[in-house]
């Protein structure tokens, strides 16, 4: 993914080079990977803790920090890390977090704002997160800023684990295709994920909230509890 960023990178500044009159080979960067030949391409998925182990790994996050609420946030609403991490009082209206389209990852190259239904646990989350707001960020740095994107990744890692915070949104998918009967709709739609062709897409423009805050509050009553078991989500039909 990189590279392809940087060829493509490389391509705009010829292109720019040409624009301005200078004497530039547009070809230049096919003919260099022409020159470097096949390249390896092995994908390698962010390590997820298994759905099952969630409850313990959320009950662990108890000292009341502002890194540790972070990562329950993140677990709740199964959102990137980055759009925790930039969230605003602003964003929430009562018990519906809405993340500006410009933190968000564009799907299929559009970007536009998604409504996270917040459940019960999650609101608890936030108002914790009160005695630390400064400019109006949930999560801001100590010195600066908002939070590192690093932060939450270092106190996983400084408890020996391999697995990372985008991780769970894998843990979050997985819990729903395998201890639910979510639609495939509502779990990928949970995710911020485009589904349907653009014909489906175009004539349903739903984004099922009201099935959603089911789902998030299930899912948050089975992060919060140990001895969760598996629940059917029949009212998510």
């Amino acid at each position: 993914e990189t590279s392809r960023k940087a060829l493509a990178r490389l391509n705009i500044v010829m292109k720019y080079a040409a624009a301005a009159g200078l004497d530039v080979d547009m070809q230049a960067t096919m003919k260099a990977k022409a020159l470097l030949g096949a390249q390896g391409d092995e994908q390698k998925h962010i390590s997820s803790i298994a759905w099952q182990k969630i409850p313990n790994f959320y009950k662990s996050l108890s000292g009341g920090t502002l890194t540790e609420l972070a990562l329950k946030l993140t677990i709740l609403t199964a959102l990137r890390s980055g759009a925790i991490r930039h969230l605003r009082y602003e964003f929430i209206q009562d018990d519906v977090l809405t993340v500006p389209a410009h933190l968000m990852k564009g799907n299929r190259g559009k970007k536009t704002e998604f409504r996270v239904p917040l459940s019960k646990e999650a609101v608890e989350v936030i108002e914790q997160l009160k005695p630390f707001e400064r400019d109006g960020y949930l999560f801001p740095n100590k010195n600066k800023g908002i939070m590192s994107d690093a932060t939450m990744s270092r106190h996983m890692e400084r408890r020996g684990m391999q697995e990372r915070p985008h991780g769970f949104r894998s843990s979050f998918r997985t819990y729903c295709a395998e201890a639910t009967d979510t639609p495939r709709e509502i779990a990928e739609t949970a995710l911020s994920h485009v589904t349907g062709s653009k014909v489906e897409r175009a004539y349903n423009r739903s984004d099922y909230l009201e099935r959603r805050k089911v789902l998030m509050q299930r899912w948050a009553e089975f992060c919060d509890n140990t001895d969760s078991k598996v629940i059917p989500l029949h009212e998510a039909r």
